[in-house]
């Protein structure tokens, strides 16, 4: 999950930062991503705000998820059995996909729109493929690393 969470620092979502981590059966990363314009829009063309009277102006027309981006973006041939860990609940779109892609167990950590139709759909679906999904409740609030450590 760190790395999800590692990932997801290059975002420049200015409000919502979401990273995901696709691993397969033997815990080796074949897939990260995080949440950003397509490649060859510049992020700083297309808009980030969320509500605007004009839909067009709202970054949820362009942004592609986290959860997109680490499938599309593997180094395997396949993510059939494989694991994703993001950072926040996959939506429906998301969902659809992960499915689609074989991915069998979704671990997340925050669940902040568990009420909205998007997660709900979510959840449906990942029941009816079978998709395992749960919460990753860490141990420790904070990871620091020093990057001296081993150079010292």
């Amino acid at each position: 999950m760190a790395s999800a969470f590692l990932v997801a620092k290059r975002s420049k979502d200015p409000a919502t930062r979401v990273g995901a981590v696709i691993v397969n059966e033997a815990n080796k990363i074949v897939g990260t991503g995080y949440n950003g314009m397509p490649i060859g829009c510049s992020d700083d063309d297309f808009p980030w705000d969320k509500n605007t009277p004009n839909e067009l102006d709202s970054k949820y027309l362009y942004v592609c998820h986290a959860e997109m981006n680490a499938i599309l973006n593997k180094n395997s041939a396949d993510t059939n059995k494989c694991r994703i860990y993001s950072s926040l609940f996959p939506c429906n779109e998301c969902a659809k996909i992960i499915i689609q892609s074989g991915i069998r167990e979704v671990i997340y950590m925050c669940d902040k729109d568990m009420r909205k139709p998007a997660t709900i759909a979510s959840k449906r679906m990942f029941d009816a493929a079978k998709i395992k999904y749960w919460q990753f409740k860490p141990q420790n609030e904070k990871i620091v690393i020093d990057m001296y450590e081993n150079i010292r």
